[in-house]
């Protein structure tokens, strides 16, 4: 069965372009087809503030992979393109989080989907309300747009000029 998945893909080390070109090319040969892929957004650092700015993109695949599936595909992804992770939050060549797998709810010690924190990151939301502004979160039962109005996080997020 072919499903859709929604994917965040973060950098801040490097060439930011680049690194989300690089993970994009990965994900439509080893995830599935993107189908639609949002802008580039820079942020300041969420969480450990002391580092360099992000830039963000959230891409709609469509999958025949299951859910545990994706993980294992994107966390290969990040370690083939020289992902270290060495503290939480801190800065990295990518980071690919899987924000939805359709409408389902996963629940596992090693993935929890919808993204736990997707309704609290401004990051997050934007780039996800410019290709997926209706989707509803299958457990909050709001629209995107309308996490977005809610989201408590206040960081600006800049559309960058490709």
């Amino acid at each position: 069965m072919n499903n859709a998945v929604f994917l965040l893909l973060g950098t801040n080390l490097g060439n930011l372009g680049d690194n989300l070109a690089a993970a994009s090319h990965h994900i439509g040969e080893r995830v599935g087809k993107i189908v639609r892929a949002s802008s580039h957004y820079r942020t300041a650092a969420w969480g450990k503030t002391d580092q360099p700015e992000f830039c963000n993109q959230v891409l709609e695949v469509e999958t025949f992979s299951s859910p545990e599936e994706v993980l294992a595909l994107v966390l290969a992804i990040e370690a083939l393109l020289g992902r270290e992770r060495k503290e939480k939050w801190g800065e990295r060549l990518i980071d690919i989080d899987i924000l939805y797998y359709g409408h389902r709810v996963v629940q596992s010690p090693g993935l929890i989907i919808p993204h736990p924190h997707l309704q609290n990151r401004r990051f997050t939301l934007v780039p996800l309300c410019e290709i997926a502004p209706e989707f509803v979160h299958p457990v909050l039962l709001k629209t995107n747009s309308e996490l977005l109005e809610q989201c408590p996080d206040q960081l600006a997020v800049h559309k960058v000029d490709e």
